[in-house]
């Protein structure tokens, strides 16, 4: 059985803080309000060679006027469940609230090691006051401060101490990751929840419900992959609060680690500036793309319909014309399998490698025909053309005089690759050099 850790404890204890500092990366938003992290959130860990799952939950409350209150405390109890130690923190400076007690029952039901990590004991005088804790009747209190990392290697000891078996380092490593990327509220975690069969990620009609990103582990015809939900990404003027600002910076990070990008749009509202902004991201980092019409099923249709959607995207995309297009509705299910079999075939095209012979003996025929124009009496003459060793397509093409190639032909001989080998969804680089 995996080696998984879970974070729980009421709102604002430095859980995310913590899970942080386990993982060794900012992965989990951290602010001073209470209930930042809503949705369960995953990271790896290691400690004297043994690897661990970290598990951060969003603050377990009852009886607060909040909308998600009852969401969140379900993904604790999931949490709960998954785990094989659970890091129960509370905050010295706090002290012992009544919501630390009500927490205290529920875990207490946990037939699993439970530690008691009181946080924030960042000086002597702090960490006498961790003393109260053990009337919580949960065992060792372990004094920590997980802003500065004092404390923690005594309770890590601890918690590898609990391990059956060793863990693998990173089990996502060399998995293909997709992001779920868009507008707030175009339908990106309910697509998520709806894939996995189970509430992932939180899912309400006010928009901006997701603020971390969150991933899942998914398998369908035959193959893993790492689905990424994010938060949804809007004008940097629309921006009030810091909280949204470091969303859409997890957002932003997840495109750049993604292999393949599926940007949502909601139907009813077309194609906006916005969702143009996140592919010309997605188009300058390389990355897969694909566009998903969501809310489909909202709009009313004609044997046109398609037709016409699909000839204004293509005028609002212009030379990233290379993006496929589905239309699918979430809610009614329809097509959401299509796109996620399309994802993975943009990622197929992403890592494909065509053979240098094939490419020389289309290439060069086509380029035959249809030679670069010469320029001052000048006649550039193309030798030869290969794949370039590099992580997304790229492809060189060594000429007598590479310096007069224009960018219309450049754009002929990207639609030649693309029409004789399928690169649907991936941008493409070409490279004129000297023979």
């Amino acid at each position: 059985m995996a080696n998984i850790v879970a974070i729980v404890g009421r709102p604002n204890v430095g859980k995310s803080t913590l899970f942080n500092r386990l993982i060794e990366r900012k992965k989990a938003i951290m602010d001073n309000e209470s209930g930042v992290t809503r949705d369960r959130h995953y990271g790896y860990g290691e400690w004297t060679g043994k690897h661990f799952t970290v598990i951060d939950t969003g603050g377990y409350v009852t009886g607060s006027d909040d909308v998600f209150e009852e969401a969140i405390r379900k993904q604790v109890r999931e949490a709960l469940e998954e785990a094989s130690v659970v890091l129960f923190m509370v905050d010295c400076f706090d002290g012992l609230t009544g919501l630390d007690k009500d927490f205290a029952k529920v875990v207490r039901g946990m037939k699993k090691p439970v530690l008691v990590v009181a946080n924030k004991a960042d000086n002597t005088a702090r960490a006498y006051m961790t003393g109260e804790f053990y009337g919580l009747g949960l065992g060792e209190v372990f004094a920590i401060s997980s802003a500065n990392g004092s404390g923690t290697g005594e309770l890590l000891d601890e918690v590898v101490s609990h391990f059956d078996s060793d863990d693998d380092e990173n089990p996502d490593e060399g998995i293909p990751k997709i992001a779920i990327l868009g507008r707030p509220n175009a339908g990106k975690s309910s697509f998520l929840n709806t894939l996995l069969g189970k509430e992932r990620s939180i899912v309400t009609d006010v928009a901006g419900t997701t603020r971390d990103a969150i991933d899942s582990r998914y398998n369908q015809f035959g193959k893993e992959f790492i689905l990424i939900d994010t938060a949804g990404i809007r004008k940097k003027s629309k921006v009030k609060e810091d909280l949204e600002f470091y969303s859409v910076l997890r957002a932003i990070q997840s495109l750049q680690d993604a292999d393949v990008c599926v940007v949502m749009v909601d139907a009813t509202r077309g194609l906006e500036a916005q969702d143009l902004n996140i592919i010309g991201l997605a188009h300058k980092y390389s990355k897969g793309v694909m566009i998903m019409i969501n809310k489909w099923d909202l709009i009313k249709k004609d044997n046109q319909t398609v037709n016409k959607y699909k000839k204004e995207i293509s005028q609002k995309l212009g030379e990233m014309h290379y993006i496929p297009v589905v239309f699918a509705s979430v809610l009614t299910k329809q097509r959401i399998f299509k796109a996620i079999e399309l994802a993975i075939e943009i990622y197929q095209n992403r890592i494909r490698k065509v053979p240098t012979s094939a490419l020389n003996d289309i290439l060069l025929k086509e380029i035959e025909r249809f030679p670069p124009p010469a320029i001052k009496g000048k006649y550039i003459k193309i030798k030869y053309v290969t794949q370039l060793p590099t992580h997304t397509p790229a492809f060189a093409f060594f000429c007598n005089l590479p310096q007069y190639i224009k960018p219309p032909y450049k754009r002929f001989l990207e639609n030649k690759i693309r029409k004789n080998f399928t690169f649907d969804g991936i941008p493409l680089k070409l490279f004129f050099r000297r023979k």
